[in-house]
């Protein structure tokens, strides 16, 4: 390609907005034009927020946007900011008729009801109908012409894709149980005392247990692609490590299954898919094994004839947020998926 994309990036300062920035910097057929950061953060150089940008980027944020400039020099803008916050500025956006992938919660939802649930009350609640759930690998032909990418959740991303070929094979009886544990950063900047180094270190516990807001998404979003209504039981685990999450995903089949018959099934539903990596029958998924990629490794083992145990890894800021997202812009652009993360 002669001619770069032009990128925008709100939330520059946090975690996955640092990551996508990292990753962009990678990528031969994109060029960073505009950064934001929050008002009280001022306009600091890309170097000021982190030094490993030194000498890569010379680019100073704003904190207020400037239309003018995301109208000349933006083609595709990415929304690396908190739940509710990307509502102020998607329709803005969008009017400027630029492609939108939104990091945030806040166009993942067809059904307002859930979201405003769990959210809060939609600013917009006419554009959700145009946003497209941004995992690929159930609406790759829709999010190539879409205008509006709403970016899975970590913990969605790494249970949906742990049971999807069990979905799209109706297996599965009812209730689908998912232990997932995420590192440190997927909570984010904000400081918090939970998070502390002195609570998180040597500790693991579980939080929000029937109260976290990626439950309804898993629901909503398997549901929809399975035709079915599947009870989701999930429950989220914080760990002393700085990326990635880990879901246990314990199953019961509608039939009996032989090992070489569920192992065929997933390696056949994800033959074609990229970022997807199939374990050897009985050999878990490990974090360590997907740090810093956007793979997704599934590990499968059957307990008995009928119930099933799934493990999935992914690296939270990558499969799971910006790399995700990376893999998205590449698709609606006609570039290659992979790219930058390998040729």
């Amino acid at each position: 390609m002669d001619q770069k994309i032009k990128v925008g990036i709100f939330g520059v300062s946090g975690y996955a907005g640092q990551k996508l920035l990292e990753i962009l910097l990678n990528h031969p057929f994109v060029e960073i034009t505009e950064c934001y950061v929050a008002p009280e953060e001022g306009t600091p150089l890309l170097e000021e927020i982190n030094l490993k940008f030194k000498k890569r980027i010379n680019l100073k944020c704003k904190n207020i946007p400037d239309w003018e400039s995301i109208e000349k020099n933006c083609n595709c803008i990415f929304l690396a900011l908190p739940h509710i916050i990307s509502m102020d500025f998607v329709p803005e956006i969008l009017k400027l008729e630029k492609i939108v992938i939104d990091l945030s919660a806040d166009y993942r939802f067809q059904n307002l009801e859930n979201y405003e649930k769990w959210y809060t009350k939609h600013k917009n609640p006419e554009l959700l109908k145009l946003a497209v759930y941004g995992l690929p690998e159930i609406n790759r032909e829709k999010i190539k012409k879409a205008k509006l990418i709403a970016n899975p959740g970590c913990y969605p991303t790494s249970v949906i894709l742990g049971v999807l070929p069990l979905v799209k094979n109706d297996l599965i009886e009812n209730k689908i149980i998912a232990n997932s544990v995420s590192g440190v950063s997927g909570a984010g900047k904000t400081p918090s005392f939970s998070n502390i180094f002195v609570e998180c270190n040597e500790n693991i516990k579980a939080y929000k247990i029937g109260e976290h807001r990626h439950q309804p998404e898993i629901e909503e979003i398997l549901n929809n692609f399975g035709n079915k209504n599947y009870n989701i039981i999930f429950v989220p685990h914080l760990a002393p490590y700085n990326q990635g999450i880990l879901s246990t995903i314990y199953v019961e089949l509608k039939k009996k299954m032989r090992p070489e018959e569920i192992q065929n099934l997933y390696v056949e539903f994800y033959e074609n898919e990229p970022f997807i990596r199939i374990m050897n029958y009985g050999v878990s998924a490990s974090t360590k094994n997907v740090y810093d990629t956007n793979f997704c490794d599934i590990g499968i083992k059957l307990v008995d004839e009928k119930n099933l145990v799934i493990t999935t890894a992914i690296d939270n800021l990558l499969k799971g947020a910006s790399g995700q997202a990376v893999q998205n812009m590449n698709i609606i652009f006609g570039f290659k998926e992979t790219i930058p993360f390998f040729i």
